[in-house]
């Protein structure tokens, strides 16, 4: 299908745990796509997992995709992750730049609005889109496109806006890791760790439609400690629960209590495909720990 590509990332975990653990025998359905599909309203629940929850669905909610395979690939391929964000940010928070900073695509009206805002108030925002898709014939409004930026470049600023794209926006781990103060938009939906979130804790909540984020600014930039105060509770959120073998400790938990539900033993079915497990060229698989000095542990 459409999202058929995004099957790779759901093998990558599995076989990648299965390396590591023993794996209960079970048998699970993943929605591929971004939106939750299970609505609370249905007739006929059906157990899905999914990406990410919202307040009107039932979806199974597991970590998203994108942390998923920052924490398989830490330090390696990926320019993101939840080490490297931490590791990067070189501006001291005293000489910040006292804005709220954003940049992103047009997958909601409120990152249109935000544009709107952020022009009538140079002196708190830096805001612009670096993408067109949704929007396409309003980009001559909204426009021009500002290049894309490294991620570590947006703690050059104190304050950090976190708004919905289709879905929650996936950046959120990254920047409560990161020096930033997180501003973000109340929303319907959620990641797997929304729950462990308190507002005025680990972020100022701002209204859905926006209208009250010129006065979350303002009030962060009079309230100095205060501010770093929630930065750093964001942050020992953040290396408490979303590191990468948080996730892997997640998706095992998820899943040996998931078999546990199972009421039928799972059969191997016409169409299934295998999917095997990757080859070390660095491992000699011999019960020795001779490892190639090229090699990395995953975990």
């Amino acid at each position: 299908g459409q999202h058929v590509g995004f099957k790779t990332f759901v093998d990558a975990i599995l076989t990648s745990l299965a390396r590591k653990i023993e794996l209960p025998n079970m048998e699970m359905f993943v929605n591929l796509g971004d939106w939750p599909l299970v609505s609370k309203h249905a007739k006929d629940l059906f157990p899905l997992f999914s990406w990410c929850g919202s307040t009107s669905s039932l979806d199974i909610v597991m970590p998203t995709y994108d942390i998923t395979e920052s924490s398989l690939e830490a330090m390696g391929r990926v320019s993101l992750d939840m080490l490297s964000v931490q590791g990067n940010i070189d501006i001291p928070w005293e000489k910040k730049e006292p804005k709220a900073f954003w940049r992103g695509r047009d997958s909601s009206p409120e990152r249109l609005k935000l544009i709107e805002i952020a022009r009538s108030h140079p002196d708190l925002f830096n805001c612009s889109m670096t993408n067109f898709f949704f929007y396409r014939d309003q980009e001559h409004i909204y426009g021009p496109k500002e290049k894309h930026i490294s991620f570590f470049k947006f703690f050059d600023y104190k304050y950090q806006l976190c708004l919905d794209g289709t879905v929650a926006a996936y950046r959120l781990p990254y920047l409560l890791a990161g020096d930033g103060l997180v501003l973000k938009q109340d929303s319907e939906y959620y990641e797997h760790f929304y729950g462990s979130l308190i507002p005025w804790q680990h972020y100022v909540p701002v209204k859905r439609d926006l209208s009250d984020l010129v006065e979350r600014v303002r009030w962060a930039r009079n309230h100095d400690q205060e501010a770093r105060d929630i930065v750093s509770a964001a942050q020992q959120l953040a290396r408490s629960s979303l590191l990468p073998q948080d996730i892997f400790c997640y998706h095992t938990v998820l899943l040996k209590e998931w078999s546990k539900r199972l009421v039928e033993e799972p059969q191997l079915r016409r169409g299934m495909e295998e999917v095997p497990q990757i080859k070390s060229e660095h491992c000699k698989c011999s019960g020795r720990s001779d490892l190639n000095a090229e090699a990395h542990d995953e975990l």
